[in-house]
C-alpha cells in the first residue's frame, strides 16, 4: 500500500488493499479506520479530500488497514465498538458487542423501570448492558458482576468514559454469588452458544472472543439455569429479570424459569425478526 499524503487518498488505497485481502466490507473498514486514527466523522472521510495527513497518523493507519486485511475483526484492530449511541473500549477479557444486545435493552426499558432503580448486570463484560442502561436511566445505579477481573477493570474504564462512573460499581465471581442486598431489576446476556457448535465458529471470532463469554456448555442452557435459580431471591417486590438468548431458545429459556418459579412477561425480537431477549418475573 503506498503511502498518501491526503487522507482521501490513502482511504482510496485503503479500500484496494482490503477489498484485494477478501474484506467484505472494504469502503466501510476504511472509513473507520479513518475516522478513529484523525477522530474525524467517518461519513466525512470521503469529502474532505484536500486535508493532509501527517506521517504518525498515516503510519497508524497503515498499520491498522494491514491488521484488518491480515485477518483482525475491525473493531478489535482499533479497540473500540459503538452500542447504543456510546463508544466502548474492547478488551481481550471481552466479548465484542454485537448489535443483536439492543433488544436486550429494549426489554429492559419497556418494563418501564423505577426511575431511581438498583439494578444489576450478570456477566457484565465490557459493560454495553449496565451502561447503556445507566445512560437511559440517569437516577439508577448498577452492580456489575464477572468472574474475570479483567472484564470488570474494562467494565470499569468504559462506564467512566461515558459518564457514569459514580454510579456503576463491580464485585468480582460467577452470576448472582457476589451480590448482596435487593435490586429493582437484573439483566444479563450469558454464554447461550452450545459447546459443539463453538468450535465450529468463525476462526475470527474463535481467535479474539473469550471462549468463556460464548460458551453456554453442552446444551447451551447453562448459564441460564444458573441465573434462573439464584436471581429470584435478590429482586425486590415487582422486580424483573431481563436475558437476552440466542435465536432458538425462546422455548426452552422459558421452560426452564417456569420450573424454576418464574412467570414470562415478554419476548423481544432483533433487528433481523430473530427471538433475542425474554423477561421474567417470579411467581
Amino acid at each position: 500500500m503506498s503511502h498518501h499524503s491526503s487522507r482521501h487518498g490513502a482511504v482510496r488505497d485503503a479500500i484496494v488493499t482490503l477489498e484485494t485481502a477478501g474484506h467484505e466490507a472494504a469502503d466501510f473498514a476504511a472509513r473507520a479506520i479513518m475516522a478513529h486514527v484523525t477522530g474525524d466523522d467517518a461519513g466525512m472521510v470521503m469529502v474532505r479530500e484536500d486535508v493532509a495527513f501527517n506521517a504518525a497518523d498515516a503510519a497508524v493507519f497503515q498499520n491498522l488497514v494491514q491488521k484488518v486485511a491480515s485477518g483482525t475483526p475491525l473493531f478489535r484492530a482499533i479497540g473500540v465498538r459503538e452500542f447504543h449511541g456510546l463508544d466502548f473500549a474492547l478488551s481481550k477479557d471481552t466479548l465484542e458487542p454485537r448489535d443483536d444486545t439492543e433488544a436486550l435493552i429494549e426489554a429492559v426499558l419497556s418494563q418501564s423501570p423505577p426511575a431511581k432503580s438498583r439494578f444489576s448486570d450478570l456477566g457484565t463484560g465490557s459493560g454495553i448492558v449496565a451502561i447503556s442502561l445507566l445512560h437511559e436511566l440517569s437516577e439508577a445505579t448498577a452492580v456489575a458482576t464477572d468472574i474475570s477481573a479483567g472484564a470488570l477493570q474494562t467494565a470499569t474504564a468504559n462506564a467512566a468514559r461515558n459518564g457514569v462512573g459514580e454510579r456503576l460499581s463491580t464485585a468480582q465471581g460467577s452470576w448472582c454469588e457476589p451480590l448482596e442486598g435487593a435490586f429493582d431489576f437484573m439483566v444479563s446476556n450469558p454464554p447461550y452458544i452450545a459447546s459443539d457448535i463453538v468450535d465450529g465458529l468463525d476462526q475470527s471470532v474463535l481467535d479474539h472472543d473469550p471462549r468463556r463469554a460464548l460458551d453456554g456448555g453442552e446444551t447451551g442452557l447453562e448459564a441460564y439455569r444458573e441465573i434462573l435459580s439464584q436471581a429470584g431471591s435478590l429482586l425486590r417486590p415487582g422486580g424483573f429479570l431481563a436475558l437476552e438468548i440466542g435465536y432458538d431458545q425462546a422455548e426452552a429459556v422459558t421452560a426452564l424459569a417456569q420450573q424454576t418459579g418464574w412467570r414470562r412477561l415478554a419476548l423481544y425480537h432483533d433487528l433481523q425478526g430473530h427471538d433475542r431477549a425474554l423477561v421474567f418475573a417470579p411467581v
